[in-house]
């Protein structure tokens, strides 16, 4: 091969380096090729079974909280609870392919924490020091970070080419000032906002399961009903 022939084909090759590269890269983090690879992780069970454990018990939790904070405004609980409020985060889980979605139940669960912070805050003033909503209240912060450590833990493990989840790193926007009665129509959407999203992320971890881990022994599929 001449030296002038060698030097064209050296040329295109370097001028096709860059598109080859950016193919690459996109491969890297596309969610399909993402997805892909979760399916063949030995591990896609496990992770998810011990993220619906913690998300079955959210859940539970939540439900258990919404009943005591209505039974704590008497008659007034069911309008309380109709109101809709910008600033509460929704309990949409958003997304098309899985990585997505998981990082949005991520993203969300940081969404919620504060809100559960200026609740509980606002609840301290207007309950007795020893009733059970404060104690419920109390417990939320620990279980949801929890969860957020599990669905970290799952997008980790099963989309290891993404990047890691991280939190936020502004603060969420809060309400502002609130009179007592718009403090408990503010804590009744906040806890019946979180208790759906929790519902959401339990029906969401069972999808995941379908999708992503197909390659599993059918005897592993018994952790999942």
């Amino acid at each position: 091969m001449s030296g002038h022939v060698k030097s064209v084909h050296l040329q295109r090759f370097m001028e096709s380096a860059p598109a080859l590269l950016s193919l690459l890269l996109l491969m890297a983090v596309d969610p399909r090729t993402a997805v892909a690879a979760a399916s063949r992780n030995p591990d896609c069970g496990n992770h998810l079974q011990q993220m619906m454990r913690v998300a079955r018990l959210a859940h539970k939790e939540s439900v258990d909280l919404f009943k005591t904070f209505k039974a704590s405004q008497g008659e007034m609980s069911e309008f309380l609870c109709k109101v809709a409020l910008k600033d509460v985060p929704s309990p949409v889980i958003s997304g098309l392919e899985p990585p997505e979605r998981v990082e949005s139940i991520y993203s969300l669960l940081q969404d919620f924490l504060p809100h559960f912070k200026r609740v509980y805050d606002q609840q301290v003033d207007i309950q007795s020091p020893g009733s059970q909503l404060l104690a419920q209240l109390s417990a939320v912060p620990a279980r949801g970070r929890s969860l957020a450590a599990s669905v970290r833990e799952v997008h980790r493990s099963l989309f290891p080419n993404l990047p890691v989840l991280e939190p936020p790193a502004g603060p969420t926007e809060l309400p502002p000032a609130q009179n007592v009665f718009q403090q408990k129509v503010y804590a009744c959407v906040v806890l019946r906002s979180y208790k759906d999203f929790l519902s959401n992320v339990v029906r969401e971890t069972r999808t995941l399961r379908n999708q992503l881990c197909r390659k599993l022994r059918p005897e592993m599929n018994t952790f999942f009903f």
